[in-house]
């Protein structure tokens, strides 16, 4: 389900990107939906359903059922509450909230206006979509992963019927992605309510913060909204940047951020989703071997796709902008730029799904204060990167928006980095001697894989039409990704060293 979301996602953003271009009033919307969607990760994804699931977990564990009825409905009234006191103000404030996100669009009178109306639009969402993730987050405590991890399918359907089938009937075309993300929030909510009945735990919202398990949620959660989130912070601070300069950065970044997150999605948040009622579970039965295994056999699977989706999309970069984006309104330049920003992105891949399975080792114990400590660290390492890089490429004249990526990947590695330390220093988790061995299967796989790749990069058809490019672009994904399984197996790796345990 998850991997039917990310490539309809990728069919949304290329239709995006073809029907309104980079920069102008692509700009624009993608400034008014990252607002909603990063509180989303922030708060709903993110440090809501780390604090949520594994109080849940234990009252599921030694509790009865009527109890973990009750925990559901003052939880739900809480968030209800506080969210919808949230999207009041935020939408009465619109454009003050837009000044504070995209400075650069303040002289820009046209383009802040339509930002503003926009974000109006799509604040809702994060009302619908925080509720689902609540949903979720109930559901994958039972092991229900399917309705959830569909949800996603309902955006990007609604998306692209947005911009191909309703945007011509809109004076200000952009205007109804506008609405189609809001309809898509409430979609989203509404497709999980069948299974929260069938586990008997659709209740009615009821206000009660003095409740025991809402404030244990509320104590937990408040420092995870940095640990988790750290990621949507560093590229949310990316944003405000690529507002300030030329025109079409905040697309070019996108475009970048997308292509990044698609192993990142298909495998990190996959898995990161799937470990922590895992890990909650042996936490709250004091399992410490299980508690290692889960995370021992998520960092194989972590690793044994994140090194080479680095190394691939490193090399990719340019065939896969033009392969994929290159139509319509996006042009040549575009799919350069965007290209700049994912081979800059490209390298931390790796220390961004690694995040995904050491923070919850963290929040599965109820430990939010690590993951703050290091979110802190690693946001400020982000500044100073950003300042950093930024100015190592203007002084080499390369385009400023890749300096803004390449920090993002150094902001991933020194918190995925930190995470690790502190696992390691507590003896929570560490990779033991047989990871020497698989480390060293990892490199020379992946050596093989990019060997093939920079042979068969000169024979892209450039000129081509868009249907050869896919075309050319999934013969060599396919010999790569070949080229890399028959070598990991020919140095001794089996698929049995995936399993769990």
């Amino acid at each position: 389900m998850t991997m039917l979301s990310r490539i309809l996602g990728l069919v949304r953003d290329i239709i995006l990107l073809g029907v309104f271009g980079a920069g102008g009033l692509m700009d624009a919307f993608l400034v008014a939906f990252k607002i909603p969607n990063f509180l989303r990760r922030l708060f709903a994804e993110g440090a809501f359903s780390q604090a949520f699931v594994p109080v849940l977990s234990e009252y599921k564990e030694k509790y009865s059922l009527q109890q973990v009825q009750i925990l559901v409905s003052r939880t739900s009234g809480a968030l209800l509450l506080v969210l919808s006191m949230l999207t009041v103000v935020v939408m009465l404030i619109a454009p003050w909230v837009v000044t504070l996100f995209a400075p650069g669009f303040a002289d820009q009178p046209n383009k802040f206006a339509i930002t503003t109306e926009l974000l109006r639009l799509t604040f809702p969402y994060l009302l619908f979509i925080s509720m689902t993730a609540f949903a979720s987050g109930i559901l994958q405590s039972y092991g229900r992963f399917a309705a959830p991890a569909f949800a996603p399918v309902l955006l990007n359907l609604c998306m692209i019927g947005g911009a191909l089938i309703f945007a011509p009937m809109f004076d200000t075309p952009i205007m109804a992605l506008g609405y189609a993300v809001a309809i898509a929030g409430l979609l989203q909510f509404l497709i999980q309510l069948p299974q929260l009945w069938q586990q008997k735990l659709l209740v009615a919202p009821k206000i009660d913060f003095q409740h025991e398990g809402v404030r244990r949620i509320l104590k937990l959660m408040l420092p995870a909204i940095f640990g988790v989130s750290v990621t949507q912070i560093n590229l949310l601070l990316n944003t405000i940047f690529a507002s300030l300069m030329i025109g079409g950065s905040v697309s070019w970044l996108y475009a970048a951020e997308r292509m990044s997150e698609l192993p990142l999605g298909l495998i990190g948040v996959a898995i990161g989703t799937v470990i922590l009622p895992s890990l909650s579970k042996s936490e709250a039965q004091k399992d410490d071997v299980s508690f290692k295994k889960t995370i021992d056999w998520a960092a194989r699977l972590i690793i044994l796709v994140g090194v080479p989706a680095s190394a691939a999309l490193f090399i990719l970069a340019d065939v896969l902008m033009q392969a994929l984006f290159l139509r319509g309104e996006f042009t040549l330049r575009d799919a350069q730029m965007s290209s700049l920003a994912l081979r800059s992105m490209a390298g931390g891949i790796l220390g961004f799904m690694l995040i995904k399975i050491f923070a919850p080792a963290f929040f599965a114990r109820q430990d939010t204060r690590t993951p703050v400590k290091i979110g802190i660290i690693s946001v400020f390492a982000n500044m100073v990167f950003s300042v950093i890089f930024i100015g190592v490429f203007y002084f080499l004249d390369i385009p400023l928006h890749g300096g803004l990526a390449l920090a993002t990947t150094g902001a991933a590695f020194v918190n995925a980095g930190l995470l690790y330390y502190f696992l390691h220093k507590r003896d929570i988790f560490r990779f033991g001697s047989h990871w020497k061995k698989l480390f060293a299967q990892f490199a020379v796989s992946t050596s093989a894989m990019v060997g093939v790749l920079y042979v068969m990069l000169p024979y892209f058809p450039t000129d081509d039409t868009q249907w050869r490019r896919v075309a050319a672009l999934l013969i060599m994904c396919a010999a790569g990704a070949l080229v890399y399984g028959v070598v990991l197996l020919a140095t001794g790796f089996r698929p049995r060293q995936l399993k769990h345990g």
